[in-house]
């Protein structure tokens, strides 16, 4: 079972791995090639996108506060160089950062710069997904994002999308982990107590965390309709 989430310095490694994977891909990634999982979009856009949101993400650590978002910042014509530098500002202001301090974000979660150390990880992981890197996701990490998406995106699900509708709680489980999730109607619905029976949904960690981003992978062991329509709500940003 995994413990989630993670004391916020044990995501540093793992943001630095999975950042320096990003930007290994990009080498030899061709600028131009479409991103199946992300429409319209091409290695350049993704690239610059979460080069970006690196960016905007530092400054919120290092003032503590709201900050516009401005991604309009171009890589120029070292991509590779330009996304690696991103990654670079972001891990020294977390680094230097205190997690317990009081900061903004928009996650349903206590308002410290705790949360930006996972939240990184996770939009890096999800994004290297997108480009098509064979990185190996930690199962643990995978079922922490699980964990991310379920306890502190869907509890401020409002702030972008319709509340989804569930006739019955869901059960999420992930095969390789032994971790279980229990998603109980509500005004959002939020996690609970277990429930037997019922709807369930059962994959790999990642599996999981990629189904919930609506990216695409292996179908996942799905029963009930309540778990049909927890998959077919739009849950994350």
């Amino acid at each position: 079972m995994t413990t989630m989430p993670f004391a916020p310095r044990d995501y540093l490694p793992v943001l630095a791995e999975l950042t320096g994977a990003f930007a290994e891909t990009l080498r030899t990634a061709d600028p131009g090639a479409a991103v199946p999982d992300c429409a319209g979009w091409t290695v350049t856009d993704l690239a610059t996108h979460l080069g970006n949101v690196h960016r905007w993400a530092a400054t919120v650590v290092r003032t503590g506060e709201v900050h516009p978002q401005d991604f309009a910042a171009g890589a120029g014509g070292d991509l590779m160089s330009w996304y690696a530098g991103s990654a670079r500002l972001l891990l020294g202001e977390l680094e230097a950062a205190e997690p317990g301090d009081p900061c903004w974000h928009f996650g349903g979660t206590g308002k410290t710069k705790a949360f930006w150390y996972r939240r990184q990880v996770h939009e890096t992981a999800i994004h290297l997904a997108d480009l098509g890197s064979d990185h190996v996701l930690d199962p643990a990490v995978a079922a922490d994002g699980v964990d991310e998406v379920l306890g502190a995106m869907l509890p401020r699900v409002t702030r972008w999308h319709a509340v989804p509708r569930l006739p019955g709680p869901v059960t999420l489980r992930a095969t390789d982990t032994g971790d279980v999730w229990t998603v109980h109607p509500g005004e959002p619905p939020a996690l609970g107590p277990a429930a037997s029976g019922g709807a369930s949904v059962e994959a790999s960690a990642r599996d999981l965390l990629l189904r919930l981003w609506k990216r695409t992978g292996p179908d996942p062991r799905v029963a009930g309709e309540a778990a049909e329509a927890l998959l077919a709500a739009p849950l994350t940003p």
